[in-house]
C-alpha cells in the first residue's frame, strides 16, 4: 500500500519573500527564526534529526551531519499569503490572480444583499479587524441587536462571528453558506467565508475553535482529484475539507486542536482510524492501495500567530515535534512523510496578519537518503512528489 502523508504546520514560514512589500510585509519577517529567538531556542529533537536546523540558523535547533530527511525551502509561485492559496498550490494549483481583499470593509451592495438574503436584520463592524478584539468590542451590541459581527482582514476572508448561545450554530452555518453563494454568484473572488462561533466563558467572549468552519471557493482540478478519480483514498484531517470545499476528498474529520489533529494523523498512519465513520456517503466503494493523508495543524496560526503570542507559538511547534517520532515509527517503506507550511504569520513583527514568507519542507521515507534540496520554486513541488510516489 503506497501512502503519502502531508502535515502542514499552519503559518510556520521561514523568511520574507522578495516581493513581501507588495503584501504590506516587512523584509525582516521570519516566523520560525523569530519564534526560536523569542523562546531562547526550541526543543524539537525529532524535526532536528530530520534536518530542520540545516535549513537556516535557528536558535536551539542544531544542524546535523546525517539528517534523516530531505530538507529545503519552498518559494510560493501564487500571488497570495493565505491558507487557501498555499494549500491549493501544494495540491498543484497555482493561483496567478490574487484573491480580492477589502481594506475598507465590504461594499454596501454586498452587505445589503447579505442582510436581505439571510434576513439577519443588519450587521455589526464591516471592517478589517482582529477576531478576538472585535468580538470583545462588539459583544454587548451583538446581544442587544442580535446582528452578526461581519469583518475581514488583510486576507481574502468574509468572517461572521456570533455568540452561539444567542444565535444557533446551525443558523451561523446557513448564513455562511448564503454568503458563499452571494460571493460566488457575484464574482467577488473572495477566498473564504469563515464561521467564527464564540461563547461567553468566565465572563469573556471566547471563540470555539472546534466549531469553526471555512467555506472556500471550490478549486479546479488538483492532485486530490487525481488520487480520488483513480480510486485512491484522500483523508482530510483538520480544516483541509473546508480549504478544498470537499473537492477531491473521500474521508474527512474536523479537529478542535493540534493535539487532536496529531492523534488522528497517528491513528491514520497506524491504520487505526475508523474510515467508515468519516467516509463521504458517495464513496461507498472499493478503494485501491493508494492513500493520501492530508493534515492541517492550525493552532500555530489561529491561536498564536494572529495573536502575537510567540511563546504559545513555540510551545505549539514543540508539541507537534513530540508526535513526529511516533508517526515515523508507525510508517513502513511504502510511506512518504512531508512536513511543511503554507505561509507565514510572524508573531514578533507589527500587525496580526499573515506574512509573505518562504516555507520549510522536510521529506522522509525509510529508504530516502537525507540531503539538502536547496531552494525549490513552487509549493506545487509537493503535488509532483505525491504523484510520483503514488504513481498517478
Amino acid at each position: 500500500m503506497k501512502r503519502a502523508i502531508v502535515m502542514v504546520i499552519d503559518s510556520m514560514g521561514t523568511g520574507a519573500m522578495p516581493d513581501c512589500r507588495e503584501f504590506n510585509d516587512t523584509p525582516q519577517c521570519n516566523t520560525l527564526k523569530h519564534v526560536c529567538e523569542f523562546n531562547n531556542g526550541l526543543k524539537v529533537p525529532n524535526m532536528e534529526k530530520m534536518g530542520l536546523g540545516n535549513i537556516q540558523d535557528y536558535k536551539g535547533i542544531k544542524k546535523v551531519n546525517n539528517p534523516t530527511a530531505q530538507y529545503g525551502i519552498m518559494e510560493e509561485k501564487s500571488k497570495g499569503k493565505d491558507t487557501t492559496t498555499g494549500h491549493w498550490e501544494m495540491a498543484g494549483l497555482v493561483s496567478k490572480k490574487p484573491f480580492a481583499t477589502f481594506p475598507n470593509g465590504f461594499p454596501d451592495e454586498l452587505i445589503e444583499k447579505f442582510i436581505r438574503e439571510t434576513n439577519c436584520g443588519g450587521v455589526l463592524a464591516n471592517i478589517p479587524a482582529s477576531g478576538t478584539a472585535i468580538i470583545a468590542e462588539l459583544n454587548e451590541e451583538h446581544h442587544k441587536t442580535k446582528f452578526p459581527i461581519v469583518y475581514t482582514s488583510a486576507d481574502s476572508v468574509f468572517q461572521i462571528a456570533v455568540d452561539t448561545d444567542l444565535i444557533p450554530l446551525e443558523t451561523l452555518y446557513e448564513w455562511c453558506k448564503t454568503a458563499r453563494k452571494i460571493l460566488d454568484d457575484g464574482g467577488w473572488n473572495v477566498s473564504r467565508v469563515i464561521a467564527r462561533p464564540y461563547k461567553i466563558i468566565d465572563g469573556k467572549p471566547t471563540r470555539i475553535s472546534k466549531d469553526r468552519r471555512d467555506y472556500s471557493m471550490e478549486p479546479s482540478h488538483t492532485v486530490l482529484n487525481e488520487i480520488k478519480d483513480n480510486g485512491g483514498k484522500v483523508i482530510a484531517i483538520g480544516k483541509i475539507e473546508d480549504i478544498f470545499s470537499k473537492s477531491g476528498i473521500t474521508h474527512a474529520i474536523h479537529t478542535g486542536s493540534n493535539k487532536e489533529g496529531l492523534e488522528l494523523t497517528l491513528k491514520a498512519v497506524k491504520k487505526d482510524l475508523n474510515l467508515e465513520k468519516i467516509a463521504y456517503p458517495s464513496n461507498n466503494k472499493i478503494f485501491n492501495d493508494k492513500t493520501f493523508i492530508f493534515t492541517n495543524l492550525v493552532d500555530t496560526d489561529m491561536l498564536y500567530g494572529h495573536r502575537n503570542d510567540a511563546a504559545g507559538y513555540g510551545r505549539a511547534i514543540e508539541e507537534i515535534d513530540t508526535y513526529v517520532d511516533d508517526i515515523i515509527n508507525a510508517m513502513n517503506e511504502e510511506d512518504l512523510l512531508i512536513i511543511t507550511a503554507d505561509h507565514g504569520c510572524d508573531p514578533t513583527v507589527e500587525g496580526t496578519d499573515h506574512t509573505r514568507e518562504y516555507v520549510p519542507v522536510l521529506i522522509y521515507n525509510k529508504n530516502i537518503k537525507g540531503e539538502n534540496l536547496g531552494m525549490i520554486k513552487g509549493f506545487d513541488y509537493i503535488a509532483e512528489r505525491i504523484k510520483k510516489w503514488l504513481n498517478i
